[in-house]
């Protein structure tokens, strides 16, 4: 799958503890990684430690009750 930098996406990874989520903005994409600006941070994913991934929409938007 090819991903470009903006793009929001959802990618899993394995670590030693198990899988993980990235779920935000890209903000690098190169062959052997990729980062993902999350609310946690930036994460860099290397490509090694990727289990899937897809692109996902934009967060929803939430309008103040009127009431």
């Amino acid at each position: 799958m090819k991903w470009n930098e903006g793009e929001r996406v959802v990618v899993r990874y394995r670590l030693d503890d198990g899988l993980h989520d990235a779920l935000g903005t890209l903000t690098d994409v190169a062959v052997d990684h990729v980062s993902v600006d999350t609310r946690r941070g930036i994460i860099r994913v290397e490509a090694s430690t990727m289990v899937t991934g897809k692109r996902v929409p934009p967060p929803p938007q939430y309008l103040p009750s009127q009431g």
